[in-house]
């Protein structure tokens, strides 16, 4: 007689860098059944946890989703999940700020299963002897040569503006409690997206990171975006990634960490077989192995470093390595989403001057204060905001 075979649904995002290792994955395990459904990035990036949580157990998100999802008790804390003992095995592993970017109030609400942030690509052969620009003055150089496009669909817009506030010494502030960011950081970010993108290809404004990566494989109509998620699946000779730019030479590599995490929902029933699953997909032989042998992102540091798995990928690993170990962690608290969403469009008006830089570094102020009313922010800021009195270094000089 066979033992019982517990049967999970999973929701993940659909591409092959989001779908394909999990589902091979779970076909591998017979001690277990997952059902893994997908859904679009737009979805993935939008969508309300709770209402995932209600119909699936086991759930793929990005981190800024926490906020939400704890105020409303969709998930299951991992400690719960797996146990303090793997949790901390993981801890140390994973790249840059992955795994703590899912740990709030002193539990850990997912596992890192896939590390991505925002870099640079590069069509190496429309940019002949041109290595990928190191400041973002040299980018706004390059701008006025080649055709250099932005990041700005959906959510995009306002992460490409903290990136650079990041790279300018003063990341926006993680709760909207706290000062936003001060004038001339935020609009000298602003100035810097609207010189660029006032001579960016037609169309690139509309399309998200995979539309824009495909664009730039399909066609000669981009030659570089400076801030993209990066996707290893379109790594290559010719689209070649590299590190985010910096403010001045040797300076912080601003970026907006993303990639995504697995979440156990509250009507999950725990057992030995999807403690073991789980194990698995984080265990070093798979981050190193399996994952990148089906479309995968890996998340350890240790499938970063390897040189066998960065070769396969057309050096894309090494050449983004010190952009993501740097990253900054989004917000987190109830409300941030819809924010994330309005700010977004704000950038996109002062990118296509329909809005003065001043005017809108304002009304981006004003909706992280309406973020924070909107709903009850019950989770604590990542890290301290940068001190407005802090030197600043910026790409037109230094400012203190």
């Amino acid at each position: 007689m066979t033992g019982h075979v517990p049967s999970y649904r999973g929701i993940t995002w659909d591409h092959p860098r989001g779908r394909d290792a999990l589902r091979a994955a779970a076909v591998a395990d017979a001690s277990l059944d997952i059902d893994w459904q997908a859904h679009s990035l737009e979805h993935f990036e939008s969508h309300p946890i709770d209402e995932l949580a209600r119909d699936f157990d086991l759930i793929v998100l990005d981190h800024p989703h926490l906020g939400e999802a704890l105020e409303l008790g969709s998930l299951q804390p991992m400690e719960d999940v797996v146990g303090p003992e793997l949790l901390e095995r993981w801890a140390g592993a994973s790249v840059g700020p992955s795994f703590e970017s899912y740990r709030m109030l002193g539990r850990q609400w997912a596992l890192p299963l896939d590390a991505a942030t925002q870099v640079a690509a590069l069509r190496a052969d429309l940019l002949p002897g041109v290595d990928a620009p190191e400041t973002w003055a040299d980018v706004e150089r390059l701008a006025g040569e080649a055709p250099v496009a932005l990041s700005l669909a959906g959510p995009h817009a306002f992460l490409s503006f903290a990136s650079i506030c990041a790279a300018l010494g003063e990341p926006v502030a993680d709760h909207p409690g706290l000062p936003f960011v001060s004038d001339i950081t935020g609009s000298l970010a602003l100035d810097i997206l609207r010189s660029i993108g006032s001579r960016a290809p037609t169309g690139s404004a509309t399309q998200n990171p995979i539309a824009l990566l495909e664009r730039m494989t399909a066609t000669d109509e981009i030659a570089y975006i400076p801030l993209v998620y990066g996707y290893v699946t379109y790594s290559s000779p010719v689209l070649r990634f590299a590190d985010a730019p910096a403010a001045l030479p040797g300076g912080r590599r601003g970026s907006t960490i993303g990639g995504t995490g697995i979440a156990v929902s509250r009507r999950a029933e725990v057992t030995p077989q999807l403690v073991a699953h789980i194990a698995g997909l984080l265990s070093e032989e798979t981050q190193r192995a399996f994952i990148p042998r089906h479309s995968g992102q890996p998340s350890a540091r240790s499938a970063w470093t390897d040189p066998e798995v960065d070769r396969a990928a057309s050096g894309f690993y090494g050449a983004t390595l010190a952009t993501i170990e740097s990253s900054w962690v989004r917000p987190r608290y109830a409300g941030y989403i819809p924010f994330q969403s309005a700010a977004s469009a704000l950038v996109r008006e002062v990118v296509a001057g329909a809005l003065p830089v001043a005017e809108g570094l304002e009304r981006l102020r004003s909706a992280s204060r309406v973020s924070a009313r909107a709903r009850s922010a019950a989770t604590e800021p990542v890290s301290a905001p940068v001190p407005a009195s802090r030197a600043r270094t910026h790409p037109r000089g230094v400012l203190s």
